[in-house]
């Protein structure tokens, strides 16, 4: 699949989103937009497309980054217990500092991040058999211990609806002046396509990468950095996506190969493709109700997941 039909999907995908909710405007009605039209365009469509555009672009590409740094093609934020951190961080400032800003939540949310991700990654070096699913299991399991804590705490300080919230992956609630954190994750891809290859260097190992000079722990750490930092700034923008950064990567690996600066773009693109026809989808299926993107990706998502499943048993990948 060439980038450039990529590139036309996803703005046919984008105009078709700006003219879908309840609030009625046609492609006809650029010419001579009402006030109204305006303001919702403004205010609500134009930031709920920059806001799937981003979501789809960063988790699919911290997907990749995780896959390429643990050797393991079913790691991903939501199978290493990153989410579940991230979510824990946002729950910790909710409890210590109830009038935190959104930057100060962010912050917290990305150290929480980070440091679950690290532990994931502490766990991998420890474990000897290191199957392909049985790694993934072992995130699931890790994240569902960070989930309890934060239930724990949640339910001790009534916080339970708040964390709810945090939950369920939701366009809905996007509108201008409330996604303006998830610009902090363009940064991270770039940073993501500078040491695109020294990613792919350290995804050979310790051993392979110090033979070739490169500063293997740094690489490493710079992209559990970017990782965490993405997935915290969507988390507190958007809530939780599942299997986004699971199932891009594995679909751009199939048809474009493993080297990770040739799949990049290809991953984001992608990425923000099936989120906007998920979200479309979402929006369209039960009009002019909605269904959260969490439900349409995971539903979609899952079935995918399941193919991938059955294609590595078939072919013994």
């Amino acid at each position: 699949m060439k980038i450039r039909y990529l590139i036309i999907v996803l703005i046919v995908l984008s105009v078709a989103s700006l003219f879908i909710g309840v609030s009625d405007i046609s492609p006809l009605d650029l010419f001579q937009l009402t006030e109204d039209q305006v303001q919702v365009l403004t205010v609500s469509r134009i930031p709920r497309l920059i806001s799937i555009i981003i979501a789809g672009m960063s988790l699919s590409i911290v997907g990749l980054i995780m896959q390429q740094l643990s050797r393991n093609k079913f790691v991903s934020p939501t199978t290493a217990g990153t989410m579940d951190s991230a979510r824990l961080g946002i729950l910790v400032s909710m409890m210590l500092f109830a009038s935190a800003t959104t930057l100060q939540k962010i912050t917290i949310s990305f150290a929480f991040a980070l440091l679950g991700t690290f532990i994931f990654m502490k766990i991998l070096e420890k474990i000897k058999f290191k199957d392909a699913i049985f790694i993934p299991l072992v995130g699931l399991m890790f994240g569902n211990i960070v989930n309890s804590i934060s239930t724990f705490f949640a339910y001790r300080n009534d916080l339970i609806q708040n964390m709810s919230s945090w939950m369920q992956g939701d366009f809905s609630m996007i509108m201008s002046g409330n996604y303006e954190i998830m610009y902090v994750s363009i940064p991270g891809l770039i940073l993501a396509y500078i040491y695109a290859n020294k990613f792919t260097i350290a995804g050979m190992g310790e051993d392979f990468s110090k033979n070739l000079g490169l500063n293997y722990r740094q690489v490493v750490n710079l992209g559990l950095i970017i990782s965490a930092l993405v997935t915290a700034s969507v988390v507190l923008s958007v809530g939780i996506i599942p299997f986004l950064g699971l199932i891009i990567p594995n679909i751009v690996t199939i048809y474009q190969g493993d080297h990770l600066k040739n799949t990049l773009i290809h991953t984001a693109l992608l990425g923000a493709v099936f989120v906007m026809f998920c979200d479309i989808i979402g929006r369209i299926i039960i009009y002019p109700y909605e269904i959260p993107i969490s439900l349409t990706v995971g539903v979609i998502g899952s079935g995918i997941f399941i193919y991938l499943l059955l294609r590595r048993k078939k072919y013994g990948l």
